[in-house]
């Protein structure tokens, strides 16, 4: 298949409708049909903004997270326009990948 890897870039005290932003990603592409997407915790990391964010025993509600899914077009075009109806500002990657099963 044809499509795209996209990745959201997120700290885990980032929340909406009263979830960690991260964990939410992962249920509303659930809830529109993506077959699938893997949230991936950092150790650590800076934003655009300079600050830095990790999980260390001061910052622990601060650490870095990644969503990462392999989407069709379709898919990938229902999800932005999803995330854009909720007028939320989340930092993502989007690059054209190839992607099926080996057997």
């Amino acid at each position: 298949m044809q499509g795209y890897l996209i990745t959201f870039f997120t700290q885990q005290n980032r929340e909406q409708d009263g979830i960690p932003l991260a964990d939410w990603l992962v249920e509303e592409a659930h809830k529109i049909g993506v077959r699938g997407a893997t949230l991936f915790s950092g150790k650590e990391g800076f934003g655009h903004d300079g600050r830095f964010h990790s999980d260390n025993y001061f910052d622990f509600d601060d650490k870095p997270q990644l969503v990462t899914m392999a989407l069709t077009e379709d898919e990938c075009e229902k999800l932005l326009s999803h995330l854009k109806s909720k007028c939320l500002r989340i930092f993502y990657t989007k690059s054209k990948a190839e992607f099926g099963f080996t057997s």
